[in-house]
């Protein structure tokens, strides 16, 4: 299978332009509980060339410390600073362009706790905007004053887009499900930070101070990853560990830079 638009020698040298990847992480690092046995030579020599790496989620049901910890536990040694959540891009696109810190949040005890210790004010009164998360919590009396506060005019911004979060016992509604319900009710479509949206690429730049030519993301979805890499402008990167496979290419309006197979084969390619 070679369905990359490059050759060998060409992909070499676009990789040695990169000094930052983003990793999505269910289906590139691992699967489920299991990390896939080519990650952390991967890391290794990410490490040995002097590359920085960061591990980027749609999911913000979840805290960073949470995926530091799961992290860790498979073997891969990394800062808290490494983990990048669509809760923190979220962040600080509003810290960017509102100067209230009073919002209406709709979301865990876990995104919570993070929006309370980034200072903001969680409450229905005067927000500066509703923010939707992946709110495993979620209940009609949320249901209720989100819709109120955006019929009103506050503005409404949600963490990200998918419809459904896979599991071991099969797919959940997701933020978008959740979202599309807030939009049915209201008319009004949300403001959307993570993956494929440009806006959790421009907090990542602003975090890290990235240089985009010098940004990749790597992913196993062509609608979040690599749809990412072409809205934002960064190398899109595709493995054929999780979801993707050759097939979905032919008809896909979303094209990789580079295809690998896993990351054992970029690792191969960095060499």
């Amino acid at each position: 299978m070679r369905a990359n638009f490059l050759e060998e020698q060409e992909i070499r040298a676009r990789l040695a332009t990169i000094q930052t990847y983003l990793l999505d992480l269910d289906g590139t690092v691992y699967l489920g509980d299991e990390i896939f046995p080519s990650a952390l030579p991967f890391f290794q020599r990410l490490t040995e060339l002097g590359k920085q790496y960061v591990f980027v989620t749609n999911n913000s049901s979840r805290t960073g410390a949470y995926y530091v910890a799961k992290l860790t536990r498979m073997g891969v040694t990394l800062r808290q600073e490494q983990v990048f959540t669509s809760g923190e891009a979220t962040r600080i696109y509003l810290k960017k362009n509102y100067s209230s810190r009073r919002v209406y949040l709709l979301g865990t005890p876990d995104l919570e706790e993070e929006f309370s210790l980034d200072g903001f004010v969680l409450t229905t009164s005067d927000p500066a905007a509703v923010v939707l998360g992946f709110d495993q919590t979620l209940t009609y009396e949320k249901l209720r004053n989100a819709c109120a506060l955006i019929r009103q005019g506050v503005p409404f911004i949600a963490t990200h887009p998918d419809f459904n979060c896979p599991t071991p016992e099969g797919p959940i509604p997701d933020c978008g499900a959740m979202s599309a319900a807030i939009t049915a009710a209201t008319g009004v479509q949300p403001t959307v930070i993570g993956k494929p949206f440009p806006a959790i690429v421009d907090a990542l730049c602003a975090k890290y101070s990235l240089e985009r030519s010098k940004v990749a993301m790597i992913g196993d979805r062509l609608y979040t990853d690599i749809a990412l890499g072409q809205q934002a402008g960064i190398t899109s990167i595709l493995v054929l560990s999780g979801e993707t496979q050759p097939a979905d290419l032919e008809n896909s309006t979303y094209r990789p830079d580079i295809i690998a197979t896993d990351l054992g084969e970029l690792s191969r390619w960095l060499a």
